[in-house]
């Protein structure tokens, strides 16, 4: 089945670090790429339209632990190993992510009024299930992609599409907030965006899927990302 997965570097719109693209499955062709939310929106639609899927994944923290106990607040994620969601450049784009998250559903749900999404793979694929998917990326490390003639935010934008795209239909994520609760950031800005997507999608985990080294790229070093 054709599905349409879209990535997005989230980072600094008026900077010019915000990067989207496009990735079709199961061909795994990139369909698109653009630097603006608009178009991010346009091609995601795109996928949409007659009935189709299709994925959303942002690189930025899309859900939290809570833990019971105040001790542990602000403690990594399962799978996070040492770029936790709460410390340094993790917890600066997870605000960057919350608000571009919202404002592209939200412009999405202008566009195809009634999107169903959920924020898990078991639903999305089950037949009749919600035709969006809503996930996290992680591209850092040795996930991290060699930069595009459209620069590093491209590149990473196009390695969180791949991410999810090329693992289809086997969807596992790679980081956990259990034993905490968690807190569904992204489960959150579709609800206030006015997407149809279940309340109860707020307590429950975020699919995240972790970019992964590519041999048949560029071996070259790639140079430090700007700061977002």
């Amino acid at each position: 089945m054709h599905t349409r997965v879209v990535g997005v570097d989230v980072g600094s719109v008026a900077l010019g670090r915000f990067a989207w693209a496009a990735v079709d499955a199961p061909s795994s062709a990139l369909a698109a790429r653009g630097s603006d939310p608009d178009t991010a929106v346009l091609a995601l639609a795109e996928g949409l339209a007659d009935g189709g899927c299709a994925a959303l994944v942002l690189e930025a923290p899309m859900a939290v632990p809570v833990p019971a106990g105040w001790r542990e607040l602000g403690r990594a994620r399962a799978g996070e190993g040492n770029r936790p969601w709460s410390a340094g450049a993790g917890a600066g784009v997870l605000a960057t992510g919350v608000a571009q998250a919202a404002w592209l559903l939200a412009r999405l749900a202008d566009v195809l009024p009634g999107t169903a999404a959920t924020t898990r793979p078991d639903r999305w694929t089950a037949p009749g299930g919600p035709c969006l998917l809503l996930a996290e990326a992680l591209v850092s490390g040795a996930g991290k992609p060699v930069p595009t003639e459209s620069g590093p935010h491209a590149a990473d934008a196009e390695a969180a599409a791949r991410a999810l795209a090329e693992r289809l239909p086997d969807l596992a994520s790679d980081v956990h907030c259990v034993p905490h609760r968690p807190f569904n950031l992204i489960a959150a800005a579709a609800l206030w965006a006015g997407l149809d997507i279940p309340p109860e999608e707020l307590h429950t985990e975020v699919l995240v899927v972790r970019a992964r080294p590519d041999p048949g790229r560029a071996a070259s070093a790639s140079p430090a990302t700007p700061p977002r």
